[in-house]
């Protein structure tokens, strides 16, 4: 059985007081929930405030983007894995398409993301999705297929053992579209099948697959209740403690 997942990325949102304070809510509201996996994503800046608000409670802390490199080196404005595990880290979110399409960021170079994070003991949200010209041209499969080729290539079963994957259709992200469940559910049994095909069944089986892409408290039961879909990846709704506790609660 799968452990069901519940992440929130607060993107470019919150200054230190704000961020600090939606981690005392949601430590009060969701600390000690067992149902499901609960995870935050603040921006870098608030990373260390929020991991020690929320130390001792079962909410993980992940940051939302890792420099390509590991350790430590001449690379001006980035953030190493082990400088994010030093901040109270413990996931990290790769391959969002808003750094794919503002940033330029190709399936290698997530690749290379994935590989740094791991070797810096972080595990690793990998965010897959199409645009909606990919979609009405046919091409959401194709695309999806080469995002988990590229980014996953030459990882091992024990590298999938340390990796989430998140669906996110990009039509759906920050504009109240959502797949439908049954849209989503076709999406993540095809991800889990190419998992399959390249790492074995055993892997696949046990990886989980968020939904990501305006997940709000009126649609998660119903996208959670298909086969495939481990949870969410929430963005918006996750910048509300009382919204977002609603996500998690629904997810049992």
């Amino acid at each position: 059985m799968r452990q069901p997942i519940i992440a929130g990325n607060w993107k470019m949102h919150k200054l230190l007081p704000e961020a600090t304070e939606t981690a005392r809510e949601l430590r009060s509201l969701v600390g000690h929930v067992s149902h499901c996996l609960v995870i935050v994503a603040p921006p870098f800046t608030a990373l260390r405030a929020v991991a020690d608000r929320l130390d001792g409670s079962a909410i993980k802390v992940a940051a939302q983007n890792v420099c390509d490199i590991g350790g430590f080196g001449a690379r001006t404005g980035e953030v190493s894995a082990a400088m994010l595990r030093d901040a109270g880290c413990e996931y990290v979110i790769i391959g969002h398409s808003e750094r794919r399409l503002f940033y330029g960021e190709t399936d290698e170079m997530v690749n290379r993301k994935i590989r740094a994070a791991l070797e810096g003991r972080l595990k690793a949200i990998v965010c897959v999705g199409e645009t909606l010209p990919e979609r009405e041209a046919g091409r959401e499969f194709a695309v999806v297929e080469q995002q988990i080729a590229g980014g996953l290539a030459g990882l091992t079963d024990e590298d999938m053992s340390n990796m989430i994957i998140a669906y996110e259709p990009v039509w759906a992200i920050g504009t109240g579209k959502t797949a439908t469940p049954q849209q989503a559910q076709v999406m993540h049994e095809f991800i889990r099948r190419l998992i399959a095909r390249i790492f074995g069944k055993v892997t696949a089986d046990a990886v989980r697959i968020l939904y990501g892409g305006s997940v709000r408290p009126d649609n998660i039961g119903e996208l959670m209740s298909q086969p495939d879909v481990d949870g969410a990846l929430v963005g918006g709704a996750s910048l509300e403690a009382r919204t977002f506790a609603e996500i998690v609660n629904y997810a049992r």
